[in-house]
């Protein structure tokens, strides 16, 4: 591998190494940085515990346990610059474990992990928000036999790899990453190569094994959901309709908000809906977390001014452990499933949103005119 200095027009050999000689340790470094970013793996992954050892009658700790966008279970192994002989029965055994653990004990691992970690969220909110906020009611996770394996190695040694792709074969959902530090000088690097299967026959293993996913009588309930949530959404816009044009292009969602442009790149004036509140809301998510922070604070150095203008107290939440930000406007004794308190909390909620509008749009105007200056 080699380096491109644009400014010498000349290429610079980059050198392999090995974890090793570099004193790097399995533990201690390469298990540490797939937690701190899963996403090296090449996909979106919550890591829900390390060292998890909570299986009946063993003693045996897998490196990482963490849940994919699906809701599958990913069990994660790690060896440093190689991979041994008996890697894949190793990982087999973690996901025959693993395959029994129910919705509530993930959650309760995942807690448990997140409390050892110091992190103030709930796990429940995290994976909510992890599968793009549906309810924790209606997800499904480690559903069937669903399991899934990443081996991650700095070499692999032919009796894994021949065994590996003979389990594809097989449907078991398993991949294995080839990982390779390299040096300049005292720059180091990291290559994660996913080496098998080849990404083409992973997007038809994953696609088959979704569709044997499909629990009925889970998919029922969920779409039972979603009915009411159309409805409820439907009445808010015409709510909204009667009064404003802010949502006049706006359709019900069968998720558990909406949301209409601010004119400020991603700052939406906001709907969300549970069973344990409704909300009107500021929401912010331009992408990038200092971004957010930045248009966050703006508007917090002048909360005491907006709040005056709203005519009551907002609720604001920096959310220093996601990257959004928020400013919200909440009726918590709500639950979208009771359609009988309908009514007068989308008169509301409505009536929230309508001053919100008002009082914020001047300082968003604001804050557009200090972002373009900025370039």
């Amino acid at each position: 591998m080699f380096l491109i200095n644009k400014d010498r027009n000349q290429i610079e050999k980059i050198s392999e190494k090995t974890f090793r000689e570099l004193g790097f340790r399995e533990r201690e470094n390469l298990q540490e940085w797939l937690a701190g970013n899963p996403n090296a793996l090449g996909e979106e992954l919550l890591v829900i515990q390390k060292e998890f050892s909570g299986f009946s009658d063993t003693n045996e700790r897998l490196d990482l346990l963490a849940l994919d966008k699906q809701g599958n279970l990913v069990i994660i192994e790690n060896k440093l610059d190689d991979s041994g002989r008996d890697v894949t029965w190793q990982c087999l055994k973690y996901a025959s474990y693993c395959s029994s653990l129910k919705k509530s004990q993930i959650i309760k691992i995942y807690q448990e992990f997140l409390t050892k970690t110091n992190s103030s969220l709930k796990a429940e909110d995290s994976i909510s928000d992890f599968l793009e906020g549906l309810e924790i009611e209606e997800i499904s996770l480690n559903s069937g036999l669903t399991q899934r394996l990443m081996l991650v190695s700095g070499s692999f040694r032919k009796e894994v790899t021949s065994t590996v792709i003979w389990l594809l074969n097989y449907g078991i959902r398993l991949q294995c990453f080839q990982v390779t530090p390299y040096s300049l000088g005292e720059q180091l690097f990291l290559n994660v190569e996913q080496i098998i299967p080849m990404k083409e026959a992973e997007e038809f293993s994953i696609s088959m094994a979704e569709k044997t996913q499909e629990d009925i009588a889970s998919q029922e309930e969920i779409k039972n959901r979603h009915i009411v949530r159309k409805k409820f959404w439907n009445l808010v816009i015409n709510e909204m309709n009667s009064k404003s044009d802010l949502y006049q292009n706006i359709s019900p969602s069968k998720y558990n908000w909406i949301g209409a442009g601010s004119g400020v790149r991603g700052v939406g004036y906001n709907f969300a809906a549970s069973k344990n509140y409704c909300r009107a809301e500021i929401y912010i998510d331009r992408g990038d977390k200092a971004e957010n922070e930045f248009v966050y604070d703006f508007l917090f150095n002048k909360k005491d001014e907006i709040e005056t203008k709203f005519g009551g107290r907002l609720e604001w939440e920096r959310l220093d452990d996601k990257r959004a930000c928020r400013i919200k406007y909440e009726d918590k004794n709500f639950n979208i499933f009771e359609p009988d308190t309908w009514d007068s909390t989308i008169r509301k909620i409505t009536d929230g949103m309508l001053r919100i509008e008002e009082v914020i749009k001047p300082y968003l105007n604001e804050i557009n005119r200090k972002v373009k200056a900025l370039g």
